[in-house]
């Protein structure tokens, strides 16, 4: 599934970081951001679930009933660890701040 990190400045608009792809096991092959790279704001990660869907060979609608997942969420503390994984079908989804 591919992934976009993006940074949200203070007026609402988005900065492409960085595009990376899940592996075999649904997590990318490397940190989204590493410890040089992780500064406190808000960032978003867009998850593009139809076109994984897709790939895989679902029998989905047109148009899909989910196309992109935007998890939009702050980083207060540099020093902390954040996980944000992402739970998805075609038709629902949940994330939460993982450890």
């Amino acid at each position: 599934m591919q992934i976009d990190l993006s940074t949200i400045a203070d007026d609402g608009q988005k900065n492409l970081l960085k595009t990376l792809y899940t592996n075999q096991d649904g997590r990318t092959d490397e940190l989204l951001l590493n410890e040089t790279e992780i500064k406190a704001g808000i960032y978003e990660i867009c998850f593009y679930v139809s076109d994984y869907f897709a790939s895989c060979g679902a029998s989905l609608p047109q148009p899909n009933f989910l196309t992109t997942v935007p998890v939009r969420f702050g980083i207060a503390d540099e020093s902390d660890r954040y996980h944000v994984p992402l739970l998805v079908s075609p038709w629902a989804y949940s994330t939460y701040r993982g450890s």
